[in-house]
């Protein structure tokens, strides 16, 4: 499995990172998510430069000219529900792409112990078609791992790009070894090293999705 981390060397990422986790900034949920949609078209632009493209003649007003254009078939899959402005980043420069979505919670039987439960999913056919998997936060790996299992009842992509803008060093060696013959490359903004007793990431930024939509239940 190919890891990519994007943070290196730094870019404007950084500093769009840095204002998602301090805690005076991200008081403010609408700078929060439009952070989230600029890191996801941050990730967009660089995921584009790895697809395959096809040579094109454009008639101008003066003449012919020659473009390359992706020619591969997008799906962009988010996590809810703090997948939802990483996604629409991503969809901001891949607007072409269709659309998948994966409902995944964790369901704490007490504070140390947790099961991830899927239980929506809405895709469309995925058979050969490149896929970009995004959820924020990469704490464990089970929640991505699980929503990859599930989205492979749609199809067998053609390859899997699988987006994280903070991940647990924990959760990266899972993906890898969960996912390790799978056609998949990883994404990642920055790798913090801990996990804490409830199996949030340290430093971290704490809930991605109640910092973006409000606290839940």
């Amino acid at each position: 499995m190919e890891i990519k981390h994007i943070n290196q060397p730094p870019s404007i990422l950084n500093r769009f990172i840095a204002e998602m986790r301090d805690c005076n900034i991200q008081s403010d949920p609408l700078r929060f998510r439009r952070n989230l949609e600029r890191i996801g078209e941050i990730f967009a632009y660089e995921i584009s430069k790895i697809l395959t493209y096809e040579e094109k003649k454009i008639k101008t007003p003066l003449g012919i000219a020659t473009e390359f254009i992706p020619n591969e078939q997008l799906v962009i899959a988010s996590i809810l529900r703090a997948g939802i402005p990483l996604h629409n980043g991503l969809l901001s420069y891949f607007d072409r792409a269709e659309n998948a979505f994966v409902s995944a919670y964790r369901k704490y039987a007490d504070d140390g112990n947790f099961d991830i439960h899927i239980e929506y999913i809405s895709a469309p056919d995925l058979n050969n078609k490149t896929i970009i998997l995004a959820d924020p936060m990469l704490a464990t790996g089970s929640s991505m791992e699980l929503a990859y299992q599930a989205l492979k009842a749609n199809g067998q992509a053609a390859h899997i790009h699988i987006v994280s803008i903070i991940a647990s060093q924990t959760g990266v060696d899972y993906i890898v070894n969960m996912l390790k013959d799978e056609p998949v490359t990883l994404w990642l903004g920055v790798v913090d090293e801990e996990l804490n007793a409830k199996s949030y990431i340290v430093p971290g930024l704490g809930d991605a999705g109640d910092l973006a939509y409000g606290a839940k239940l």
